[in-house]
């Protein structure tokens, strides 16, 4: 029991053309992941399943699988046979050279070994398969986005930041015999349904949006603190497909994504990412900090003073100028650092914390000539014309005439 293979390239052979009645998937959006399989009747396009039900394979029934798709049929609910191989095949029960697998398309061989014997029916098959088609592409636009900020530790800013983000994410199905065992509902693979994972009444997608929610702080985190990466929150919205290896490893590691569901993140897009206010802070001081480190803090430094002379000789005139060479003096011994003090002066601390040369101290002013000595004479003429003009009285002039005479 199982599949004979008629020709490869399910879109291509004079032979696929011939054929009628052939199975193939329903028409599904990109964003499918299950997608039930249907009786297209090339014949004059009646359209209609004259030879059964939907769904269901049964001998000698022609299968298509387009590329990009895998072919699984099942019985009571367990996998007895896997096409991953575009092509057109044939479905027989008594050709003993039938196989029930096909794995292509870059299917890993031992993951779809594993699964088989994991999930495969443990007896002898009937002639009545029901048959779904499972999206290998890589299926987009799977969007999530966070309620609140979340937050992890930075090693680029050495502190804790949080942010919103929201964005969109890939993802493939790399296992589909895990992925339909071990996550689709049932009622997707017995029924007509396609399980579509941007549906919103999916409860299944609905969980995957919060394992990928729940997952991005320590992505973040990882990301970030990595070495090889720079340690540059800033990089993940231009890396896209390495964030989405990080994110899909954190994933793995909570959920199980790949091994339990043959799930696995492709591509990741940040639409945004929203710091919070400390976080803002943090950034703009660590920005300011590597731009005036180094040579480069240096030619930062040397504009600004320059700025400062220009714009003081334009307002303050030349005692601004004199006020602006002092800063330029304080500024320039507080990056220099310590300097010695020349011998024979007294070294000063500077504003900025250095050292500056005091400078020497002044001479000491020559005393003043002493005065010359009064000539009593002729002091003694001056009071006796005041005591003869009535300024002096007679006692006045005997004082100063004693004074003078001894």
């Amino acid at each position: 029991m199982g599949f004979i293979q008629a020709f490869l390239g399910a879109a291509s052979g004079s032979l696929g053309d011939q054929w009628r009645d052939v199975i193939v998937p329903a028409d599904a959006p990109a964003t499918a992941g299950v997608i039930p399989a249907v009786f297209k009747d090339t014949n004059a396009g009646r359209g209609s399943n004259t030879h059964g039900s939907e769904g269901v394979i049964t001998n000698k029934s022609k299968i298509m699988v387009p590329d990009g798709y895998a072919l699984v049929t099942l019985q009571d609910n367990m996998i007895t046979g896997l096409v991953a191989e575009a092509g057109g095949y044939e479905y027989v029960s008594d050709d003993p050279n039938a196989q029930s697998i096909f794995a292509g398309n870059g299917l890993v061989e031992s993951i779809i070994k594993q699964s088989w014997e994991r999930f495969k029916y443990g007896g002898q098959p009937g002639s009545k398969q029901h048959a779904v088609f499972v999206n290998l592409k890589e299926i987009p636009n799977n969007k999530f986005g966070t309620q609140s900020e979340i937050y992890w530790d930075d090693m680029y800013i050495n502190a804790q930041v949080g942010a919103m983000c929201r964005g969109t994410y890939s993802l493939k199905i790399v296992d589909p015999l895990a992925f339909l065992k071990g996550f689709v509902p049932a009622s997707y693979i017995t029924g007509s349904k396609v399980f579509d994972f941007d549906d919103m009444d999916n409860d299944a997608s609905e969980q995957l949006f919060t394992e990928v929610v729940g997952s991005l702080a320590a992505a973040f985190s990882q990301y970030s603190n990595d070495p090889e990466r720079g340690n540059r929150m800033a990089k993940i919205q231009g890396d896209q497909i390495g964030f989405a290896k990080t994110l899909s490893e954190i994933v793995e590691s909570n959920y199980q994504w790949r091994t339990d569901r043959g799930l696995e993140i492709a591509k990741v897009a940040i639409a945004a990412i929203e710091y919070d206010e400390d976080s803002k802070a943090l950034l703009s001081d660590v920005k300011k900090a590597d731009a005036l480190s180094g040579a480069r803090g240096n030619s930062f430094l040397q504009q600004s003073v320059a700025r400062g002379m220009e714009a003081a000789g334009q307002n303050g005139g030349a005692m601004a100028m004199g006020m602006m060479g002092m800063g330029m003096n304080m500024a320039g011994n507080g990056l220099a650092g310590l300097q010695q003090p020349v011998a024979g002066q007294q070294p000063m601390v500077g504003a900025m914390g250095g050292m500056q040369q005091a400078a020497p101290a002044p001479e000491a002013a020559p005393a003043q000539a002493a005065a010359p000595a009064e000539d009593p004479v002729a002091k003694l003429k001056q009071a006796k014309e005041l005591l003869d003009a009535g300024v002096l009285s007679q006692e006045e002039f005997d004082a100063m005439k004693a004074k003078y005479l001894g």
